[in-house]
């Protein structure tokens, strides 16, 4: 608990600054972000360099498709994408043969591609738009996550998933009610004080399902390789992909809820 409550402040002290900083640093951290989740997700499997290096590449073009935070709804360019789709479907030819990257797992990385660089593209336009938006959409699997974790500790009895087997429905429920009265509080106060206050609440409720959602989607792929973290870059915490797995999927979904908030 020592060492993941040290790395977590080490961790805060560095990209508080970038985050309040925004623009170029902060985009270039989204970058080398993005750069450490790829690693990641190519230790998993055994790829060849060429895939390794296009599915670098293509995250890394769909990261920095867009800045323009006023088109986020539209951003990401379909030149880009058919390009990225093409260039993860063409070394099929040559690799399939000799079965060192079939059509399963071309879709398996335009899919971590798409998932991954989306959520991280949204960072840079939320953060380009409002650091306040950019807080709140932040805070909110933050919040979530640590009341999740807290009451399931304290009352959780009824399991959830096989999944993760060590996450209960009392503590999702706690993580999500805590999470929503927390940052509607946030909302109303910091960001627009004459809200719709039952709107605020019922965005804020979603983003806190579909963030604990993320969370077991990206657990359901440790437990699909058997392994508990998907690195040990930071310790006590595991690696780049075991944080942005609910932020991601709360990034998501926050760029469609924003026009109602």
């Amino acid at each position: 608990m020592k060492i993941r409550v040290i790395s977590a402040a080490i961790l805060l002290a560095i990209l508080i600054p970038i985050i309040i900083i925004g623009g170029l640093p902060f985009a270039l951290m989204i970058g080398v972000i993005g750069m450490m989740s790829v690693k990641e997700m190519a230790s998993l499997y055994k790829y060849p360099n060429i895939i390794k290096l296009i599915t670098f590449l293509s995250l890394i073009g769909i990261i920095y498709s867009n800045f323009n935070s006023s088109a986020m709804m539209f951003g990401l360019n379909y030149n880009c994408l058919s390009i990225i789709i093409l260039g993860m479907l063409i070394p099929i030819v040559f690799y399939q043969v000799k079965g060192k990257y079939t059509t399963e797992d071309a879709f398996k990385l335009i899919g971590f591609v798409l998932l991954i660089g989306l959520g991280l593209n949204y960072f840079i336009l939320v953060r380009e738009y409002s650091l306040k938006y950019f807080m709140f959409m932040l805070l909110i699997p933050i919040i979530t996550d640590t009341f999740a974790y807290i009451g399931g500790s304290m009352v959780g009895t009824h399991k959830a998933t096989k999944i993760s087997p060590k996450k209960s429905w009392e503590g999702y429920i706690i993580g999500s009610f805590m999470g929503t009265f927390i940052m509607t509080i946030y909302y109303t106060t910091f960001i627009n004080v004459q809200s719709n206050v039952l709107i605020v609440i019922l965005a804020i409720l979603i983003m806190t399902i579909i963030g604990q959602l993320g969370d077991l989607f990206f657990s359901a792929i440790k437990r699909g390789h058997n392994i508990k973290d998907f690195s040990n870059l930071i310790p006590g915490h595991g690696g780049v992909m075991d944080r942005l797995d609910s932020l991601i999927f709360v990034s998501l979904i926050f760029v469609v809820l924003m026009k109602y908030l």
